[in-house]
């Protein structure tokens, strides 16, 4: 039986007043901040750790993943913005037709601190976000808690780019979480990066096994082996596990990327996490963690022992946060789906444009509602998201950017990638700072006006 206490009433401290407050400082949020900002809004981003980037940095999501129609170049906007910085700070490298760049997390810390602090956003690191302040129907700002204890922060409009959608659903938004079959969530990674690698060597091996794709050379390397398929390693995979040096588990997804700007440094998208993937309870994510460790460990090992290249390779570094694909997705004005993926559906309000493919890892395609088509790119050439995903039901003054706006499992799955997560996060940043100058609530704004400012900063859209 559980245990309760009560938790006596008592004064909160009102830390700061804004016109926006972001609450997240990751792919969407940032971007949605530094829109904000642009815009003259006095603007504060809330963010759990001492650095911007979320996924991209904290997760060491490293691959900037073309979405853009015939697999050219990026979407425009502040997005564009960040990688030619990035590409000038020699800490990205394109690579046309399969992304819109490989980057170097660590140096995006500093590339995204210098954007806010140039567009004048205030940036308040460390802290927590507890609880939204409601009344009446309206969000009127958070509750926070940080080494500075329990706070405060109150804002006219507020950007939920959480993740989790956890400031929505602290102020009663109606959500979904995982498929509607059995609630299951995809898969969570913890990915990590190895340094040492003789990148001369693994080349030469990848030339020799791969000839079809030579020649394999810096910046862009990648390796990856799935059982389902017949890769160049997979012949060292097959010796691993006879020698019982791994797992399946282990390894039934493997994938690793060169980082530009690192000499000598892969970093890999995986081990993948199949059980116990709530990314909203505390205990899986804990679990993940050490399960995530665990396999990390076995993973290296295995790159040493039996990848040529690898020899000198070590963990240079596991990542902070668990990567996270899908978790809780709220229900908002439009709710995006897998027939707009596959039919390629417009809207006037549209505010984001991709055609990254439903990429669902774990539950397996197969269980999924809709019948998944490899090919609907060359069918449909692109899709777009709606304003009013962002725009939740039930509360005013409140909008939600990222992987948990408003969609089905199926078409989260195509629209989580950082590219439209970015524009949506401008899009964000337009939409409120217009409610604030002209006393609207996000539901009363016009997306089509929001399409225009996208355009107007050079937003394919």
């Amino acid at each position: 039986m559980k245990q309760s206490i009560n938790e006596p009433a008592r004064q909160i401290p009102v830390a700061g007043e804004y016109d926006v407050i972001v609450v997240g400082g990751g792919t969407g949020g940032v971007v949605a901040a530094i829109a904000a900002a642009r815009k003259g809004m006095n603007t504060l981003i809330v963010e759990q750790f001492g650095f911007l980037g979320g996924s991209q940095t904290a997760a060491l999501v490293t691959p900037l993943m073309s979405i853009a129609p015939g697999n050219t170049s990026s979407i425009g906007g502040i997005n564009e913005e960040i990688r030619q910085r990035m590409l000038k700070a020699n800490a990205s490298a394109e690579q046309p037709g399969i992304a819109d760049g490989w980057f170097d997390p660590e140096m995006l810390k500093y590339v995204l601190d210098d954007f806010c602090m140039e567009a004048g956003v205030k940036i308040r690191f460390h802290s927590f976000f507890s609880e939204a302040i409601v009344d009446e129907g309206r969000i009127k700002g958070i509750i926070v808690q940080s080494k500075s204890g329990r706070q405060a922060l109150l804002a006219k409009q507020v950007i939920d780019a959480s993740g989790d959608a956890d400031v929505a659903v602290s102020a009663g938004v109606p959500y979904e979480a995982g498929r509607k079959v059995d609630g299951m969530n995809q898969a969570m990674s913890l990915r990590f990066n190895m340094g040492g690698i003789d990148f001369d060597k693994l080349c030469a091996y990848l030339d020799q096994t791969e000839p079809q794709m030579a020649p394999h050379q810096w910046p862009f390397v990648e390796t990856a082996f799935t059982f389902d398929k017949e890769y160049p390693l997979s012949p060292l995979f097959r010796k691993a596990l006879e020698d019982g040096k791994v797992t399946e588990e282990d390894v039934v997804y493997f994938q690793n990327f060169s980082l530009p700007g690192c000499p000598g440094m892969m970093s890999f998208n995986c081990p993948r996490i199949t059980n116990r993937v709530k990314g909203y309870d505390v205990d899986d994510l804990s679990n993940a963690q050490i399960l995530g460790r665990q396999k990390i460990r076995r993973v290296a090992a295995f790159c040493k022992n039996y990848i040529p290249g690898f020899e000198n390779a070590y963990i240079a570094l596991a990542a902070p946060m668990v990567g996270i694909r899908e978790t809780r997705r709220i229900i908002g004005e439009y709710v995006f789906s897998a027939e707009d993926v596959l039919h390629g559906s417009r809207f006037e309000d549209a505010v984001a444009r991709g055609n990254y493919p439903m990429d669902i890892h774990q539950p397996k395609k197969a269980n999924v509602s809709v019948e998944f088509e490899e090919d609907f790119i060359s069918k449909i050439e692109y899709y777009e998201l709606p304003y009013r995903c962002m725009v939740p039901l039930k509360i005013d003054n409140l909008l939600v950017v990222g992987r948990c706006s408003s969609t089905t499992f199926e078409g989260q799955s195509a629209m989580r990638v950082q590219g439209i997560i970015r524009t949506m996060g401008e899009a964000a940043g337009y939409a409120a700072a217009l409610a604030v100058k002209d006393n609207l609530t996000p539901r009363q704004v016009d997306g089509t006006l929001i399409r225009q400012q996208l355009r107007d900063n050079g937003v394919k859209i």
